[in-house]
């Protein structure tokens, strides 16, 4: 008797695939009286690109270290070095945030979450169980899942 193995397109692979699954737990949060160089020091510190900001156990925004370049000054500008860094030490997270963030649940599919993320031009998204923040799910994570799938189809290729 021959079996006949049906395999699936890489689409339907993806649906199954939940961002609960592939997600970064537990993430680096900071509040959003944060100051800019202290949240610059934390991503450099922990090599990541961004960071969720909790207020009162409730995201309330996400800041990346492209927020924070952008609102860095420039080096045309007539402020001495000494008033440059009061002014920036001084600039908070709450300032610059992206305020409620779009989030998905850990349910969410990859697809969804990787249709979301390039719709918006976002590189994470952060995960929520209702209003608790359970995980970030970035472009890293989309990236890992990918490579494991081409891996796994290699072998049985």
């Amino acid at each position: 008797m021959v079996r006949v193995v049906q395999s699936c397109t890489p689409k339907m692979r993806m649906r199954r695939h939940l961002v609960k699954d592939w997600m970064t737990p537990d993430p680096i949060t900071i509040g959003p009286d944060t100051t800019l160089p202290e949240a610059n020091h934390l991503m450099k510190e922990c090599n990541i690109r961004r960071l969720l900001v909790v207020e009162d156990c409730r995201l309330v925004g996400i800041v990346t270290l492209g927020d924070i370049r952008e609102a860095s000054p420039s080096s045309a500008t007539a402020l001495s070095f000494y008033e440059l860094n009061y002014l920036i030490a001084r600039l908070t997270v709450r300032e610059i945030m992206t305020r409620d963030p779009i989030t998905v649940s850990p349910d969410t599919s990859i697809e969804a979450a990787a249709r979301l993320m390039l719709e918006h031009k976002f590189g994470a998204l952060p995960v929520c169980d209702g209003d608790r923040l359970v995980g970030i799910i970035t472009e890293t994570d989309i990236f890992r899942l990918l490579v494991s799938e081409f891996e796994t189809r290699s072998v049985y290729a």
